[in-house]
């Protein structure tokens, strides 16, 4: 049964003139709809560090030392008291799995009616937020703590959200460094039955590099789009970077998860081999096979075409996709990053109870505190996590 704030905020958006308007004049005549004191939207920089006001002039926030912090990295509800004695409701902003930021609801006191309102508002800040950051430049330069430059600002824009998911399963992605990325990309997307995930590393570190994994991800999403399997959509990848950048290449892994029976395929294009954790464990090998060629280079494969292999997933089976600037990061100490501590990091939060987009913000970051925020390359980590219906 639907709720007040549900009726309220369905007779807001049958008003025509609350559609066209601002963030911040919707969000405060959508507040006042609602019975609501005050509210603020703050969305996450660019590299999960901190939530920037969207519709106020207040203060930014540590995601990793507030209360706001806390709503975010765990997508749930809290409530404080303010020096006031008014009382502030943090609701996480959400779009499907995606983190968007989070929502402030301010008042002399919180009920039961008011949080219910206040999570309706969330649902409808987060509608808005997506609707209009693809089009609105004030939404990107209010994430940003720095220029970015030109290879990355190519790139980005064909990035997908960092996190997807449904009922079955979430992949979710980290790529730093934010501002400065040459080659390396992600790509992730949701059919009716299966998840497609793909992580590249092009030759390079430059625009060159940047319009590889540009053309490399056009070329999956059109031949993906159309239902071409696995074995034929790396084809079209090889014979697109050949026709129009014959000097260029990248490495990568291609992946298909059958959301049914767990049944992981994938292609390995020169690329270093998935990681697979199960029960708190790395299983060790488990996803190792013969790389092929990178992609972009037909012309080493012959005729046998790419070589495509599968596995069965067990529910709760963390996948993991990188490239080498992963494991080549360093520590303070000087030490490679590595395989096995980059494992047990994830091994670690999953005992936790972290959620997956958390656990790789956190993980990306101790290896940017670890090399004083600068990478000696490109570091992009992508998890798959299925979790299937049980009967």
């Amino acid at each position: 049964m639907p709720d007040a704030g549900d009726d309220q905020l369905h007779q807001f958006l049958a008003d025509p003139t609350n559609r066209t308007v601002d963030l911040t004049t919707a969000l405060a005549r959508c507040t006042k709809a609602l019975g609501l004191h005050h509210s603020v939207a703050y969305l996450a920089d660019i590299q999960q560090r901190h939530l920037v006001p969207l519709t106020d002039v207040t203060a930014t926030l540590p995601i990793d030392d507030s209360l706001a912090g806390w709503t975010y990295r765990t997508q749930s509800l809290r409530v404080e008291p303010t020096e006031s004695g008014a009382m502030t409701a943090w609701f996480p902003l959400l779009d499907g799995a995606e983190r968007l930021g989070v929502l402030a609801v301010y008042g002399p006191s919180l009920t039961a009616a008011s949080l219910n309102c206040g999570k309706a508002l969330a649902t409808l800040v987060a509608m808005m937020v997506t609707s209009r950051r693809t089009f609105k430049d004030s939404y990107v330069q209010r994430t940003r703590t720095e220029r970015m430059q030109l290879p990355s600002e190519m790139l980005r824009a064909f990035l997908p959200p960092r996190t997807i998911g449904n009922a079955r399963v979430v992949s979710t992605a980290v790529l730093e460094p934010a501002y400065e990325i040459g080659g390396d990309a992600f790509d992730h997307a949701l059919t009716e039955t299966a998840l497609h995930a793909t992580v590249l590393d092009a030759m390079g570190h430059n625009l060159a590099s940047g319009l590889t994994s540009a053309l490399a991800l056009a070329a999956c999403r059109n031949a993906r789009r159309i239902g071409t399997e696995l074995p034929e959509l790396a084809q079209t990848v090889d014979e697109a970077l050949a026709q129009w950048l014959p000097d260029q290449f990248c490495t990568g892994i291609l992946a298909q998860l059958d959301l049914a029976s767990g049944v992981l395929r994938w292609c390995n294009c020169g690329h270093p081999a998935p990681l697979l954790i199960r029960d708190h464990r790395l299983m060790e090998h488990a996803l190792e096979r013969d790389a092929d060629p990178p992609l972009g280079l037909p012309f080493l494969l012959s005729d046998r075409g790419r070589t495509i292999h599968a596995v069965t997933l067990r529910p709760g089976d963390r996948v993991l996709l990188y490239t080498d600037g992963v494991t080549e990061a360093r520590t303070r100490d000087g030490e490679l990053f590595g395989l096995q501590r980059f494992a047990d990091y994830v091994i670690r939060a999953t005992a936790a109870g972290e959620l997956a987009p958390e656990s790789l913000r956190r993980l990306i970051h101790s290896i940017l505190d670890a090399e004083t925020s600068r990478l000696r390359d490109d570091a992009t980590i992508m998890m798959l996590e299925w979790q299937p219906r049980t009967q």
